[in-house]
This record gives structure tokens, sequence and C-alpha cells, in this order.
């Protein structure tokens, strides 16, 4: 018998019908656009892991380095007998807030789309913490979410910052299905880079070695594999720039030449002029008081902000109100 629970509340075909559907809407619009969840299939996934070690990446070093000087200060806060994490991926950066929540914390309930990744996590959580009941959810937590029964408080974790991936409307979407997960006593705990000067930002995006151009590009490859695309990455290049209206990083895909890109599973020719752009990511960027208006919006509190030494990333503490 598994030592966890893995529980699947989206559809077996959803992520086929997700992809064709993002894939139609967005590349038959003006500009084109695919949103960015569609970069990370496996291959995807070790690239953005090589992506958080370069020395141009500072938002994973940043967060770790307040998750592990505020650790404590966050479970002494919540007092959280559960912590629920939102697009949990491997578990990684959320092993110190663990740690720090015990032996107060009873169970762990990780909530990602891929189910291998959260099987992988679970396993290694379960053999470090045998008595930690891990209750994983294969869930798109974008479209509202029903958690299982599970001791209080709470703590629900948003980390990594991909708050900012999210369009103004989607966050505002968000932010309010997560308020409708709390109860009086639980607490949100929400990553968001910072706004900075561009030059670091854009270096963040568009580093020395080429990773995060290769990575943007694994996008193609995905509507190669499952779609059936005649595309060819080499007739795009990558492109990363600071929006300052928006305070946003834009990644997109700029056709080299005129081409026409053929996609079979949907019976679609997209054709692209010379240096056409596709957008690929919007990484919005934060400031405090910004954070505190759409929590409030949302009917949460901004309770603590804490940020790494550098003022890069800070983490947010809110409560419902």
């Amino acid at each position: 018998m598994s030592p966890f629970l893995v529980t699947r509340t989206l559809p077996e075909d959803a992520t086929g019908a997700d992809l064709r559907a993002d894939v139609l809407h967005g590349l038959t619009r003006t500009p084109k656009d695919l949103p960015p969840k569609w970069f990370y299939d496996a291959r995807g996934s070790e690239l953005f892991e090589e992506i958080t070690r370069l020395p141009e990446y500072y938002p994973t070093r940043a967060e770790r380095e307040i998750l592990v000087a505020r650790a404590a200060e966050i479970a002494a806060v919540t007092r959280a007998r559960t912590l629920v994490e939102l697009g949990s991926g491997s578990s990684e950066k959320t092993r110190h807030l663990i740690a720090a929540l015990l032996p107060g914390l009873e169970s762990y309930v990780p909530v990602d789309v891929s189910e291998s990744a959260l099987r992988g996590a679970a396993a290694a959580l379960t053999a470090e913490h045998p008595a930690l009941q891990v209750h994983a959810l294969i869930a798109d937590f974008t479209r509202g979410l029903a958690l299982p029964g599970t001791p209080g408080p709470r703590l629900v974790a948003f980390l990594g910052g991909t708050l900012g991936n999210l369009l103004p409307e989607q966050r505002k979407a968000f932010l309010r299905s997560v308020r409708a997960l709390l109860a009086p006593g639980d607490a949100l705990l929400l990553g968001t880079d910072l706004v900075k000067d561009e030059r670091t930002l854009v270096a963040a995006y568009d580093d020395a070695a080429g990773v995060t151009a290769a990575f943007n590009k694994n996008v193609l490859s995905v509507l190669a594999r499952e779609l059936g695309a005649d595309v060819d990455p080499d007739d795009f290049e990558h492109v990363a720039v600071w929006d300052r209206e928006n305070e946003w990083i834009e990644m997109r895909l700029r056709a080299r030449g005129p081409l026409t890109v053929k996609i079979r599973e949907l019976d679609l020719a997209v054709t692209f002029e010379a240096g056409e752009e596709m957008r690929t990511e919007v990484s919005a960027k934060f400031r405090q008081e910004g954070v505190r208006g759409e929590l409030a919006a949302a009917g949460m509190e901004l309770a603590h902000w804490w940020t790494d030494e550098a003022g890069r990333f800070a983490l947010s503490l809110a409560t419902a109100v």
C-alpha cells in the first residue's frame, strides 16, 4: 500500500484538450500568444531547473534565502497543521517550510497537473517524514479547487513568483479562488518577484548561456510532438523585453523570416511575417503596495512581508478578512 494518497480531479484528457484549445485560440489571433504552462514537459522542466542555477536568475535563490531565514517565524505565526502547496512541482523549496512546521504539521497537500512530479515528491517526503500524511492532488489550481478534509489551521503556499505569470484579470480571479479556500485561522503564503532595474530583469530571462532561449523554444517542440506541427525552432529567436508600463517581462519568439507552420492535429496553417513575434510568457514584477491592494481586492489582508537581504523578492503572508 502506498504511504501517500493521490487524487485526480483533472480529467485524463484535459491536458491534450487544453493544449488544442490554447493553440487554436492563441495562434489565430493578433498578436499571437501561448500560455507559459506549455513550456513544462519533461525537457522543459529540466531546462527550468537549469535556469534556476544560472548566475543571472536570482528569484529562486532569493526566495530560498527568505524561506531559510523566515521558516521558523512563518511556522510560529501560522501554527499550520496542514500545508497546501499550489503548483508544487518537486516540492523542493517547501522542504524548509515543512521542516519548520513539524512536529505540529500533520498533512501536506501538493497540487500540480503533473502526476509524475507529484508521485516523486510524495515518495521522497513520506520517506523523509513517515508521520506526515501526504495527499497529492492532480488538479489545475487556476480552475478552482476543492481541498480534501484536513486539519486546520491551513497554510496555502503559492511560491516561485508564479502569480506573475497570470494577467491582471486572471490574478484577480485566482486570488478570489484562494480566498474561498481559507477558513478563519488559515493563511496564504505568496511569493512575488519585485520591480528592480531593467538590466537585472532582462538578464534573468535572457541569460548568456542561452538556456532560457532553449526553454522558450521548447514550446515549439511540444507543438511538434503533441499536435504534429511542422515547426523548426531554428526559424525563431528568443526575445525578452521589459514592459515599463505594465511592469512585467515578456518572453517572445520572433520569426527570423516569413514562414507557415502547419499543425496537423488542428488542420491549421499559421503564417508568420518576418520579425513577427509570438508572446509565450508574461512575468509581472510587484511592489508591496500593489500586492497589498490585490490581496485586499480578493478579501485578504497582508499581515507580514519578508524580503531577501537585497530586496529582490518577497514572501507575503495574508489572512482572510
